[in-house]
């Protein structure tokens, strides 16, 4: 900011302990505003926490009515009679909505309506209460403290100058946002997500975070996966949903 010319005259007279006084506290207020920023949250975290600030969460899946077994059933059997063909239909399919109909599933038509109803009455199901929190543990570094079965969340670490988050097996990279329909099998949401992947002689670990919300406004979804496997034999395989409320505007 340029402030305006004025005559020597004008200013009044102090004493160098008055002047002296009055620079410590400019100097004071300008190390609180620089903490003050450092504090500031990043914007892809804040749209679904407040800092410091705890939030229940429920960790869970999403079930279909039992009733959809029997056709996924006849599905499976399809495909292991065909799976050439199933492999390369499922291939052009977007991930987690149910393939189109096609007389080689093995269902008919009526038995694929009946199957796609049963999709649609899809919901949550809570196993278990989690706690989260936005935290800042140094300044520039922020973690998603999820207690009980998320602990592992809490190990990563965003950085808001790379936009990644870190974790103990290395930088996970924001890849393409998440622009989900109602069909597919978390429902209608958008997100960010984080990927890790790694492949060495001896072991291929991937590893993934996504955060969101429902385009109803109404809860929020932080999604966790960790998977390892040597030799095509899986070593692990973590996997948390978690739904917590939006936070209020």
């Amino acid at each position: 900011m340029r402030f305006p010319k004025v005559p020597a005259f004008c200013y009044p007279r102090f004493p160098a302990t008055f002047l002296g006084a009055v620079w410590t506290v400019v100097l004071m207020t300008l190390s609180l505003s620089v903490v003050s920023s450092s504090a500031e949250v990043p914007e892809v975290l804040a749209a679904h926490f407040s800092k410091d600030k705890t939030v229940s969460g429920e960790v869970g899946a999403i079930l279909p009515p039992e009733e959809i077994n029997k056709y996924i059933a006849k599905v499976q059997a399809a495909s292991k009679a065909n799976p050439e063909w199933y492999a390369e239909y499922a291939k052009e399919a977007k991930p987690g909505i149910p393939l189109p109909w096609h007389e080689n599933l093995g269902l008919s038509k009526e038995d694929y309506e009946d199957y796609i109803k049963l999709w649609d009455q899809r919901q949550f199901k809570a196993m278990q209460q989690v706690v989260i929190r936005l935290e800042e543990p140094k300044p520039g570094e922020w973690m998603i403290r999820v207690s009980g079965v998320g602990m592992t969340i809490s190990l990563l670490r965003f950085n808001p100058e790379t936009g990644n988050f870190k974790s103990p097996n290395g930088e996970l990279k924001r890849i393409e946002d998440i622009d989900a329909e109602e069909r597919s099998i978390l429902g209608a949401w958008t997100g960010k997500e984080w990927r890790y992947e790694n492949n060495s002689e001896f072991i291929s670990t991937k590893e993934n975070l996504a955060l969101g919300s429902y385009k109803d406004g109404k809860h929020c979804l932080l999604i966790y996966r960790l998977q390892e496997s040597t030799s095509g034999r899986r070593l692990a395989d973590k996997s948390l949903l978690i739904r917590f409320d939006a936070p209020k505007k």
